[in-house]
């Protein structure tokens, strides 16, 4: 089969929120020539002497076809006029494709995301129960929509995390029991990535949330063969932050301090503002530094504030102290005025794309090389990921490049 003839599924977790529906816009707008491939980081890449699509399997853009669930049940062009990140040009023209697609219930629950709620729910109560409904729902979507590949995008709003050390969550048996038992350690994010794996569908997790980077799913992923990647997408202002400090680095500038603070007003800042999902997020944005400096920054501040009328236009401030030559002192301001969803939404569409590559190559488990998309990436192992960008960035194009055919 030619790889332009391949029809991926992108069944994502969190369909009508502002990320996911900002993805189903601009795909229809980016198909219809409606918009340009500007922000999608592998669009015109080229690999091996020619275009990445076509040395390495990449699936196109127009070949994504995307569905999902929601806790809200409204089609994707009203929660698209909700979260009002695309201008009225842009609904208009998507509009139709946005119409046709409205979520699936899902399994949620609200002891892990309090601010989230919504009567979009699948009938399952027990944890079994909620997996049984998932892999239902996969296998409906591979089979109506006759895919070649799937990958299931975590895009749902930030979980509180449970205790990773919860014995439900260590080896593949016990997690199985725990499904059994409706053990509460066990997480809808989870409960996603498992039903993913069994079904053996690629899994993403965009998210902060604790999901497949547990021991028990790893272990399950590898024995699968099913490629796993997350967590919590690098978009803003951690991206700037694993650009930024390289560089000080590599000039010997001691970073004293770094006071990072945002506001945010869509519905992941909402969800944001109960202090357990929070602290999942603090968790995800505050890691990266001490390991591309080599040394702890003491005086590493990170916080996020909901601020209900900036809606999706984020904005991040950073304040940075160096110490430089002879000791003296210096600062560098960012402040990052961006649109969480305009720059989340192109990355969660390229590694349904890359994890789908990895399936086709029969590469499972944890996707390292992913790594340049996340603020917490994964590693199989445990040890601590490459968060410096352009370290990250070389490790991806070396693995597409690796899985090329010699010209």
């Amino acid at each position: 089969m030619s790889q332009e003839s391949r029809r991926v599924g992108v069944a994502v977790v969190g369909l009508g929120g502002a990320v996911a529906t900002t993805a189903v816009a601009g795909l229809e707008l980016v198909r219809t020539g409606a918009a340009g491939t500007d922000g999608l980081p592998l669009a015109g890449l080229e690999v091996a002497g020619g275009p990445v699509e076509e040395t390495t399997g990449l699936v196109s853009y127009d070949c994504l076809v995307v569905r999902g669930w929601d806790l809200d049940g409204s089609d994707l062009r009203k929660a698209a006029e909700q979260h009002a990140v695309l201008d009225s040009r842009q609904l208009e023209q998507a509009g139709p494709a946005l119409s046709a697609v409205t979520p699936w219930p899902a399994a949620g629950d609200a002891d892990f995301c309090r601010n989230v709620t919504g009567g979009n729910v699948v009938l399952a109560e027990t944890r079994r129960a909620q997996v049984d409904a998932v892999r239902a729902d996969l296998r409906r979507f591979r089979e109506e929509e006759s895919l070649d590949g799937l990958v299931l995008v975590n895009l749902a709003s930030t979980e509180r995390w449970p205790d990773p050390a919860a014995p439900a969550l260590q080896t593949i048996e016990a997690f199985e029991a725990g499904l059994d038992a409706d053990d509460r350690a066990i997480t809808p994010a989870m409960v996603y990535a498992y039903a993913a794996i069994a079904e053996g569908v690629g899994y993403v997790n965009f998210t902060p949330s604790l999901a497949a980077d547990v021991p028990a799913l790893v272990a399950f992923a590898e024995a699968r063969g099913v490629p796993v990647a997350g967590k919590d997408g690098k978009t803003g202002q951690t991206m700037m932050k694993t650009v930024l400090a390289p560089a000080f680095r590599a000039r010997s500038l001691t970073v004293e301090g770094w006071y990072s603070t945002n506001i945010l007003g869509n519905r992941d800042g909402l969800a944001l503002d109960d202090p357990d999902s929070l602290a999942s997020k603090l968790n995800t944005k505050g890691s990266v530094l001490d390991s591309i400096l080599g040394y702890p920054v003491e005086d590493h501040v990170v916080r996020i504030d909901y601020y209900r009328p900036r809606g999706d236009q984020k904005e991040a401030w950073d304040a940075i102290d160096l110490v430089g030559f002879l000791g003296q002192r210096m600062q560098v301001k960012v402040d990052f005025q961006c649109r969480d969803s305009i720059l989340a939404a192109p990355l969660a569409l390229e590694l349904a794309r890359l994890t789908d590559l990895a399936q086709q190559r029969g590469e499972g488990g944890v996707q390292r090389q992913l790594g340049w998309f996340f603020k917490a990436p994964m590693t199989a192992d445990g040890s601590v990921p490459e968060h410096a960008f352009h370290r990250q960035e070389s490790a991806l194009l070396d693995w597409l490049a690796a899985g090329a055919p010699s010209r």
